[in-house]
């Protein structure tokens, strides 16, 4: 799963950046307003956390036009200004969660794993799809009740595919949600990946849509 990260503090956003990777997720970083505005823009993220007070552009500018362009990724605001005036600007800009500094890293995670479950459609924390429950709030997986070891890449696919199941996930989209943006990537990765997956989790449940991508599927 793809966040951006706009933070200006180099300290703490590689800080965050370590425990989010630790976590299997991909973290672009950017530390101005005017990189984040064309990352979110241009780019496909799962949820973006976001700082308001940003060179270049303040955050509130950034997720209005962000808005404004119909991109609808969840965005938490992370940031010390803790007063209800910004607090109103963030959510009425279309602000999804807002975190006042200081803050527990731990709780940061839980919130995004909250935010992509909820903007995907999934009111409960466990999904369930065939042998497979995703404990969404805690990021782990079972099959037939049993715990499923993961790679972090198998893990970055498969909550993927299980968020959106029954669905067709287009190749590039998974590539692009998977891999860091400066990894070096050979063309059938992703297909590598998912042939590991279906040993782990039945071939059946996963299925290829040529000329498109894969779908989770519960039947089998």
């Amino acid at each position: 799963m793809r966040v951006l990260l706009v933070e200006d503090d180099g300290d703490l956003s590689s800080r965050i950046a370590a425990t989010l990777r630790l976590e299997s997720f991909v973290v672009d970083i950017a530390r101005n307003g005017e990189d984040a505005q064309h990352a979110g823009l241009t780019e496909i993220f799962d949820v973006a956390v976001l700082d308001l007070g940003l060179p270049k552009i303040d955050g509130v500018s950034v997720l209005k036009s962000w808005r404004e362009a119909g991109r609808s990724l969840p965005v938490l605001i992370l940031t010390a200004r803790d007063g209800w005036p910004e607090k109103v600007a963030s959510f009425k800009a279309g602000a999804d969660d807002f975190l006042t500094k200081p803050f527990k890293i731990e709780e940061l995670v839980l919130r995004l794993r909250a935010l992509m479950r909820r903007a995907n459609g999934h009111a409960s924390a466990k999904i369930v799809c065939g042998p497979l429950t995703f404990d969404a709030q805690l990021g782990t997986f079972e099959r037939d009740g049993m715990p499923l070891k993961l790679t972090a890449l198998e893990w970055r696919v498969l909550s993927c595919l299980i968020l959106r199941n029954e669905t067709v996930i287009e190749r590039r989209e998974l590539m692009e949600r998977v891999y860091d943006g400066d990894a070096e990537v050979d063309s059938n990765s992703i297909e590598v990946i998912i042939a590991r997956l279906r040993r782990k989790i039945g071939a059946d449940h996963i299925e290829t849509v040529r000329g498109r991508g894969y779908m989770l599927t519960a039947s089998s």
